[in-house]
Protein backbone atom coordinates (compact mmCIF):
# COMPACT_ATOMS: atom_id res chain seq x y z
CA UNK A 1 0.00 0.00 0.00
CA UNK A 2 1.15 3.43 -0.27
CA UNK A 3 2.55 5.17 2.73
CA UNK A 4 -0.10 8.35 1.84
CA UNK A 5 -2.55 6.22 2.45
CA UNK A 6 -1.35 5.22 5.95
CA UNK A 7 -0.52 8.68 6.67
CA UNK A 8 -3.67 9.57 6.15
CA UNK A 9 -5.22 7.03 7.77
CA UNK A 10 -3.09 8.36 10.75
CA UNK A 11 -4.21 11.91 10.67
CA UNK A 12 -7.82 10.90 10.48
CA UNK A 13 -7.53 8.77 13.30
CA UNK A 14 -6.04 11.32 15.18
CA UNK A 15 -8.32 14.16 14.72
CA UNK A 16 -11.29 11.41 15.85
CA UNK A 17 -8.73 10.92 18.97
CA UNK A 18 -8.45 14.45 19.69
CA UNK A 19 -12.28 15.33 18.64
CA UNK A 20 -13.47 12.71 21.40
CA UNK A 21 -10.70 12.29 23.56
CA UNK A 22 -11.90 8.93 25.01
CA UNK A 23 -8.46 6.58 24.24
CA UNK A 24 -10.01 4.89 21.72
CA UNK A 25 -8.59 5.73 18.05
CA UNK A 26 -5.06 6.88 19.69
CA UNK A 27 -4.03 3.19 19.52
CA UNK A 28 -4.78 2.60 15.91
CA UNK A 29 -2.77 5.92 14.82
CA UNK A 30 0.08 4.36 16.22
CA UNK A 31 -0.35 1.40 13.95
CA UNK A 32 -1.38 3.05 11.19
CA UNK A 33 2.26 5.50 11.80
CA UNK A 34 4.18 1.69 11.81
CA UNK A 35 2.26 0.39 8.97
CA UNK A 36 3.58 3.94 7.22
CA UNK A 37 7.03 3.64 8.39
CA UNK A 38 6.97 0.03 6.85
CA UNK A 39 5.80 1.17 3.33
CA UNK A 40 8.44 3.78 3.45
CA UNK A 41 10.85 0.79 3.96
CA UNK A 42 9.29 -0.92 0.81
CA UNK A 43 7.48 -3.76 2.65
CA UNK A 44 4.34 -5.28 1.11
CA UNK A 45 0.80 -4.86 1.64
CA UNK A 46 0.41 -7.67 3.54
CA UNK A 47 3.46 -7.12 6.04
CA UNK A 48 1.85 -3.47 6.49
CA UNK A 49 -2.00 -4.73 7.24
CA UNK A 50 -0.38 -7.39 9.69
CA UNK A 51 2.04 -4.68 11.56
CA UNK A 52 -0.86 -1.78 11.88
CA UNK A 53 -3.14 -4.62 13.57
CA UNK A 54 -0.65 -6.55 15.33
CA UNK A 55 0.81 -2.49 16.68
CA UNK A 56 -2.75 -1.76 17.29
CA UNK A 57 -3.66 -4.36 19.42
CA UNK A 58 -0.74 -4.44 21.70
CA UNK A 59 -0.63 -0.82 21.91
CA UNK A 60 -4.21 -0.79 23.46
CA UNK A 61 -3.84 -3.86 25.48
CA UNK A 62 -0.66 -2.63 27.05
CA UNK A 63 -1.19 0.73 27.36
CA UNK A 64 -4.80 1.53 27.65
CA UNK A 65 -5.00 0.57 31.38
CA UNK A 66 -2.13 2.72 32.40
CA UNK A 67 -3.08 5.36 30.40
CA UNK A 68 -6.66 5.58 31.68
CA UNK A 69 -5.23 5.05 35.77
CA UNK A 70 -3.24 8.15 34.64
CA UNK A 71 -5.96 10.20 33.33
CA UNK A 72 -8.98 9.41 35.35
CA UNK A 73 -6.52 9.90 38.48
CA UNK A 74 -7.33 13.20 39.60
CA UNK A 75 -11.08 13.40 38.15
CA UNK A 76 -13.59 14.30 41.09
CA UNK A 77 -16.92 12.91 41.20
CA UNK A 78 -19.28 15.43 40.88
CA UNK A 79 -23.25 15.84 41.96
CA UNK A 80 -25.08 12.16 42.26
CA UNK A 81 -22.09 10.55 42.35
CA UNK A 82 -20.59 12.47 45.05
CA UNK A 83 -23.18 10.86 47.12
CA UNK A 84 -22.12 7.10 47.31
CA UNK A 85 -20.12 6.00 50.31
CA UNK A 86 -21.90 9.05 52.31
CA UNK A 87 -23.62 8.68 55.57
CA UNK A 88 -27.11 10.22 56.52
CA UNK A 89 -29.90 9.73 58.37
CA UNK A 90 -33.44 8.51 58.05
CA UNK A 91 -35.77 11.65 58.14
CA UNK A 92 -39.02 9.99 57.37
CA UNK A 93 -39.22 5.98 57.71
CA UNK A 94 -38.42 3.78 54.81
CA UNK A 95 -40.89 1.85 53.62
CA UNK A 96 -39.23 0.27 50.02
CA UNK A 97 -42.50 -1.29 49.37
CA UNK A 98 -44.73 1.17 49.54
CA UNK A 99 -41.80 3.57 47.67
CA UNK A 100 -41.81 6.00 51.05
CA UNK A 101 -39.13 6.92 52.80
CA UNK A 102 -36.59 10.47 52.68
CA UNK A 103 -33.01 10.98 54.11
CA UNK A 104 -30.92 13.89 54.78
CA UNK A 105 -27.16 13.55 53.62
CA UNK A 106 -24.98 16.38 53.51
CA UNK A 107 -27.42 19.13 54.48
CA UNK A 108 -29.68 18.01 51.74
CA UNK A 109 -33.26 15.82 51.37
CA UNK A 110 -33.43 12.70 49.45
CA UNK A 111 -35.98 10.33 48.46
CA UNK A 112 -34.26 7.04 50.03
CA UNK A 113 -35.04 3.15 49.36
CA UNK A 114 -33.27 -0.22 50.33
CA UNK A 115 -31.67 -2.49 47.58
CA UNK A 116 -34.01 -5.09 49.56
CA UNK A 117 -37.24 -5.13 47.40
CA UNK A 118 -39.29 -5.24 51.02
CA UNK A 119 -36.54 -3.27 53.34
CA UNK A 120 -37.16 -0.84 55.71
CA UNK A 121 -35.61 1.56 57.86
CA UNK A 122 -36.66 3.41 61.14
CA UNK A 123 -36.73 7.20 61.43
CA UNK A 124 -33.61 8.43 63.17
CA UNK A 125 -31.73 5.20 61.41
CA UNK A 126 -28.09 6.46 60.59
CA UNK A 127 -27.88 4.90 56.54
CA UNK A 128 -24.77 4.74 54.45
CA UNK A 129 -25.57 5.29 50.79
CA UNK A 130 -24.46 2.07 48.59
CA UNK A 131 -25.79 3.72 45.02
CA UNK A 132 -28.65 5.77 43.28
CA UNK A 133 -31.65 4.88 41.26
CA UNK A 134 -32.97 7.00 39.00
CA UNK A 135 -34.06 9.89 41.59
CA UNK A 136 -33.45 8.08 44.69
CA UNK A 137 -30.76 7.35 47.21
CA UNK A 138 -30.11 3.91 47.82
CA UNK A 139 -28.83 3.10 51.67
CA UNK A 140 -28.73 0.55 54.08
CA UNK A 141 -28.68 1.08 57.76
CA UNK A 142 -24.76 1.60 59.14
CA UNK A 143 -22.96 -1.05 60.39
CA UNK A 144 -21.17 0.13 63.98
CA UNK A 145 -17.36 0.66 63.89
Amino acid sequence: MNPLMWLILFIILLVIEILTLGLTTIWFAGGALAACVAAFLGTGPGVQVILFLVISVVLLVLTRPIAIKHFNSNREKTNVESMVGRTGVVLEEIDTVRTTGRVEVGGMEWSAKTAESDGMLAKDSIVEVTGIEGVKLVVKKKEEA
